[in-house]
């Protein structure tokens, strides 16, 4: 068979498969994210895809996903409120190392694996995964709740953080001399201070770049900028996914509320494709080994980010069901965790590395979504204290 009709007869059936399950999701009334994992999962252990192109496509999808899920995070939000927010939470982005890179270093030190992969298995149980929690948060209807400006507030710290860890482990994992490390990173600094520069202080001169009246002119210079943004913030070892956030900050008024709503069919697209992706570059036989000490990482790790979230609610100044909210959301791990996972095999580091991060990222990624659900259940609402008059 001619291999565009392939693609075209691979992407099509996948496509409508998707359509049903966020169908049946909604039916059952859970989030569609650990049914799409699923899929990728099982068509592409079976080898269902005969064709190289569809997987490539879909890469391409995937990444394209979490840009966009990102840049509609940004426009729900101005940069006053970025800054403010980043300001309170500092504190907050203090614990999160602390708390959620501590148990991946311990894990791979018990595992004999060495200081260096302890670093990367740190990384990987450190960062949450900005595309799973952006869709929960949308799904289950949060992005205008009291404590999401707290949540998007740890993600952003997380990939700045990003910024600066990915050099520094690039550097140690091919035993490069620290002036060319403090070269790379220096340009992540000037590239995260200048995308942020230019966010908040000539946000309304971008804004003013787009005419809200005429939708495809929009939907296009929107999305034109956003990809270029997130390229360049690549391209120099910055997130995509921060350039892409900021982008969405950057915009403002009509221009805002007309581009999220040009841009939201894609982004249901694509974001779906995100999650299919993932699952479909799993081997499920190479998990098999890595399953218990990735349940152990899994188990840990979603406890320490629940308390992590709970407690920077609460500096936030954030009401209790607000704050098991934000813990409950932030238990998801995903790109990064895969990133990083991928250098360190990449590298000749480890080997069992990406299999474990593998497994403890679908984990995550399955009961995370399940667990945001756990605040709004009557059973847990009774079990709260009552609110203070």
């Amino acid at each position: 068979m001619h291999s565009i009709a392939l693609l075209l007869i691979e992407v099509g059936a996948l496509l409508v498969a998707l359509g049903f399950l966020s169908r049946w999701s909604t039916h059952i009334g859970i989030s569609a994210i650990p049914l799409y994992l699923v899929l990728g999962l099982i068509v592409g252990s079976s080898g269902l895809l005969e064709s190289g192109e569809s997987a490539e496509f879909l890469e391409i999808g995937s990444e394209l996903g979490v840009i966009l899920l990102l840049v509609m995070l940004g426009l729900e939000y101005s940069a006053s409120e970025l800054v403010s927010n980043l300001k309170r939470s500092q504190k907050a982005g203090l614990l999160d190392i602390v708390m959620n890179g501590a148990p991946g270093f311990a894990v791979g030190m018990i595992l004999g694996w060495g200081v260096v992969a302890s670093v990367a298995l740190a990384g990987v149980t450190y960062v949450s995964s900005s595309g799973v929690i952006a869709k929960v948060l949308r799904d289950l209807g949060r992005l205008g709740n009291r404590e999401t400006p707290t949540i998007l507030s740890l993600l952003v710290l997380e990939d700045l953080v990003m910024a600066f860890y990915l050099p520094i482990l690039s550097v140690l994992l091919i035993g490069a001399s620290w002036a060319q490390g403090s070269i790379t990173l220096g340009i992540s600094l000037v590239a995260v201070v200048v995308i942020l520069y230019l966010a908040l202080r000539h946000g309304d001169t971008i804004s003013r770049l787009f005419s809200p009246q005429h939708p495809e002119s929009l939907l296009l210079g929107v999305l034109g900028l956003t990809l270029l943004v997130a390229g360049i913030a690549q391209e120099v070892n910055v997130s995509s996914a921060v350039g892409a956030f900021l982008v969405g900050i950057a915009l403002s008024g009509q221009v805002a509320i007309k581009a999220e709503k040009v841009l939201s069919p894609l982004r249901d697209l694509f974001a779906a494709a995100f999650f299919l992706f993932f699952g479909l570059s799993t081997n499920a036989a190479d998990m098999v080994p890595m399953l218990l000490p990735a349940a152990a990482l899994t188990v840990v790790t979603i406890a320490t980010k629940i308390y992590t979230g709970y407690q920077s609610a609460k500096w936030a100044g954030i009401g209790i069901p607000g704050r098991w909210r934000t813990g409950f959301a932030l238990t998801p791990r995903g790109e990064f965790s895969i990133v990083i996972a991928g250098l360190a095999v990449g590298a000749g580091l480890e080997p069992q590395i990406a299999p474990l991060a593998t497994a403890y990222v679908l984990m995550t990624v399955i009961i995370g979504p399940l667990l945001g659900r756990i605040p709004e259940a009557q059973w847990f609402q009774n079990r709260l204290p009552p609110a203070q008059p």
